[in-house]
């Protein structure tokens, strides 16, 4: 956690600049020049700023006031992190926070500037196009996208980073690169597109078949592509290719370029037309301007990366075997270790850790491991520091949410786990949440659906109890990429991505009570073909993780009979793919675990 006389000392050097620059506010986003979720600890802005370590908010700062903004997953750690600072807590999407441009309007009213500041290079082309908008319309205030203030005042910012790039097998892969960017340009002639930007570094490393270790539990590479009709450069900082890769990249027809000279690449680019995607290419080089019209338009990449190959839903499945072994060696672990008195949230995120790199082809976390104990689980997003750390007892609940990157496949599950005697609630709670679970893994739907139209099945039970939780119930998953992948989704929030056979999505309810506890209960699902009839296609899911669920805090009584047959067909199917892997005793426990009710 950072000291609040170091926030103090950096707003300080800041304001400084701002005065020089003659600026009345500067914005800092959680995003970094590619538009990713989690980003290279250069682009880490935002927290040095602030000191709010989260993966989604805004910073904004006017020269006497700070403020940031995140969503209902942080209040209570982003609350708890900014004590102590100039910074007031702005909680998105409740009725009485003001938007970003209303404060700054607000705050800036009496000063002498109405100029506010922006990296260019670090907010999306559709970001900067409606804060312009509202901040003109609300005092005509205007925005200055030209300036990386962060390399003015952090003296100890971090280098782009220059870890080598390997290949993705094609074992794994599945597809060839050199056929994928034929797919893409085939995609990019139908949207009226000669060729494409593509910034993203997942959709980039999915592209090309590579992988790195620039973002940490995510084996993405720092880079750039351009794709025109016959030809495909990478821009990367040279010192991160092998000759291995150089020439499998040329073997692939992609040439390479250096990672600073995008500007000078897209100037030179030679097609008629060059789609830009207003959502994910930051607003600097979408202003860059060379003998081609923009095609401004969605990216067909990240539709068609979450389609999975048949070879990487068979890495999935390898995966989740190996880690449903870690799972259950962890769990029965647990189960014995936290009566000894010994274990914190941290000292068990390590053993789980361990457990896993004990497994063929891992190669790390897929994020930082959640594990909440008791009024801990009721912060959505909550990772232990060797500050907030707190020992396990032998009661109550353990919220852990985790996952792993092997190279075959990307894992991320949920579990809340009775290490004791708990109260009515917590077993009301909990199997409220089991219910929106199983019944949104047992669905059966039309091929096309949109997530948020089944949304409401996992939330109807704890809806008829006027009960309900602010995340997403999924999200898609990575093949050894990100854990968090779209487009589609499923949440209350309008989404409009159709669920189509090869999809991988989460299925993970959860209620929070806060300052006592929270229940989360995750698989990671796979779309797969159900029937066809005259109505059309149906499509199912099949679930993917593989460990037993806990049936202790169960209200049995509150489960229909078609739940609990899912419940039993589910801890029958983990139980005969995993028990061959297992040792006598650890067979045995799972046994009992996977039990029927």
């Amino acid at each position: 956690m950072t000291d609040n006389k170091i926030i103090a000392s950096r707003l300080e050097a800041l304001r400084e600049e701002m005065r020089r620059e003659h600026l009345s506010a500067f914005i800092f986003p959680s995003s970094d020049p590619h538009m990713s979720e989690y980003v290279p600890s250069r682009w880490e802005g935002r927290k040095w700023i602030s000191g709010f370590d989260g993966s989604a908010g805004t910073a904004v700062v006017t020269l006497h006031s700070a403020a940031l903004w995140t969503d209902s997953r942080y209040f209570i750690a982003a609350e708890q992190q900014l004590a102590g600072t100039e910074f007031q807590l702005m909680r998105e999407r409740l009725d009485d926070t003001p938007t970003i441009p209303e404060w700054i309007a607000q705050e800036t009213k009496d000063g002498d500037s109405t100029e506010v500041g922006v990296d260019g290079m670090c907010m999306a082309l559709s970001e900067v196009e409606d804060m312009k908008a509202e901040l003109k319309l609300l005092g005509g205030l205007t925005m200055r996208t030209n300036l990386d203030i962060l390399e003015r005042v952090w003296t100890d910012r971090p280098s782009v980073p220059t870890d080598k790039v390997n290949i993705q097998p094609m074992e794994y892969a599945g597809e060839a690169c050199s056929d994928k960017l034929d797919r893409i340009r085939h995609k990019l002639l139908r949207q009226g597109a000669a060729g494409m930007l593509l910034t993203q570094l997942d959709d980039i490393a999915w592209t090309l078949n590579l992988r790195c270790t620039d973002v940490h539990c995510t084996p993405v590479f720092v880079s750039w592509l351009i794709i025109a009709e016959d030809s495909a450069t990478l821009y990367i900082k040279g010192e991160k290719l092998t000759p291995e890769v150089v020439a499998y990249l040329k073997e692939q027809n992609v040439d390479v370029a250096e990672y600073d000279d995008i500007i000078e690449g897209l100037k030179a680019y030679g097609g008629y037309t060059l789609l830009i995607d207003p959502a994910t290419v930051n607003y600097t080089l979408s202003q860059v301007r060379g003998n081609y019209r923009v095609v401004s338009a969605p990216s067909p990449v990240p539709a068609m990366k979450a389609v999975k190959s048949e070879a990487e839903c068979e890495g999935y499945r390898r995966a989740m075997l190996r880690d449903g072994v870690a799972m259950v060696r962890f769990l029965k672990w647990l189960e014995q270790a936290v009566p000894q008195g010994n274990e914190t949230e941290l000292s068990v995120s390590e053993k789980l850790r361990q457990l896993r790199a004990e497994q063929p082809l891992y190669r790390d976390n897929s994020f930082d491991t959640i594990a909440g104990y008791e009024k801990h689980g009721a912060i959505v997003h909550y990772e232990p520091t060797p500050e907030s750390d707190i020992p396990l007892k032998p009661e109550g609940f353990l919220l852990l949410d985790s996952g792993a990157q092997y190279t075959d496949g990307t894992t991320d599950i949920t579990r809340t786990i009775q290490l004791g005697p708990v109260s009515d609630l917590h077993r009301r709670v909990y199997t409220l949440v089991l219910k929106g679970h199983l019944s949104l893994e047992n669905l059966c739907f039309p091929r096309g659906a949109a997530g948020t139209q089944l949304d409401a099945i996992a939330r109807s039970a704890m809806w008829r109890e006027g009960m309900n939780y602010m995340h997403g119930t999924g999200h898609g998953v990575g093949s050894y990429l990100s854990v968090h992948e779209g487009p589609h989704q499923i949440r209350q929030e309008y989404r409009d991505t159709p669920m189509v056979e090869g999809m991988t999505v989460t299925d993970e309810p959860g209620l929070y009570l806060a300052d006592r506890f929270g229940v989360r209960i995750e698989n990671v699902l796979l779309v797969v073909p159900y029937i066809t009839t005259e109505f059309g296609r149906f499509v199912r899911f099949e679930p993917l993780t593989l460990c037993p669920i806990d049936t202790t805090p169960i209200v049995v009584d509150m489960l229909s009979a078609e739940e609990r047959s899912v419940l039993n067909a589910y801890h029958q199917m983990v139980y005969e793919r995993l028990s061959p892997l297992l040792n006598e005793d650890e067979r045995e426990w799972l046994r009992i675990k996977t039990e029927a009710i």
